[in-house]
């Protein structure tokens, strides 16, 4: 298939096998082996392909990097929600944009937990039970980085009782 031919499916919603909204492995949804995808699965795929990256690259190279075996509609779709959060860049080069990675697979990760966290009304009650399910590993762990954001560390910050940042 040509480029033009693909940017004329892309332009139509169809991937090669002209099955409208479904990856070109025939999985949608589900992988090429048949397997249901993880939560954020691809959006961490497609992060770790710009973050390899040598440099800015267009949605056709993230494609191809990661196989291209996912419809170029849905690389675009996802490059679009982690340029909504501010996980990647983007800059306007001619007809098309250049990608970039700004934030790290950890950095995707804290952002899906803020924006639980920021959608449920009973904060401590959240927080609680989320602790309260970890492992003392786990705990050990949180406890230190707490302790060290409190000691004045960088990246630490005081927040107000209502959660605004001081």
């Amino acid at each position: 298939m040509t480029d033009q031919e693909q940017e004329r499916d892309h332009d139509l919603g169809r991937s090669r096998d002209g099955d409208r909204g479904r990856d070109e492995d025939g999985g949608g949804e589900w992988g090429a082996r048949g397997r249901r995808r993880g939560q954020g699965e691809l959006e961490a795929q497609v992060l770790s392909a710009l973050r390899a990256a040598p440099g800015p690259e267009t949605a056709a190279w993230v494609r191809a990097y990661l196989g291209g075996t996912l419809a170029y509609t849905t690389v675009m779709t996802i490059l679009t929600r982690l340029h909504a959060k501010r996980v990647v860049t983007r800059e306007r080069v001619g007809r098309s944009f250049l990608w970039t990675a700004a934030a790290d697979e950890a950095g995707l990760a804290a952002h899906r937990m803020r924006r639980v966290l920021d959608g449920e009304t009973d904060r401590e009650a959240v927080l609680m039970s989320f602790v309260s399910g970890l492992s003392a590993r786990d705990e050990e762990l949180l406890r230190a980085l707490l302790n060290d954001a409190h000691d004045g560390e960088p990246g630490s910050r005081t927040e107000d009782r209502d959660g605004r940042e001081n």
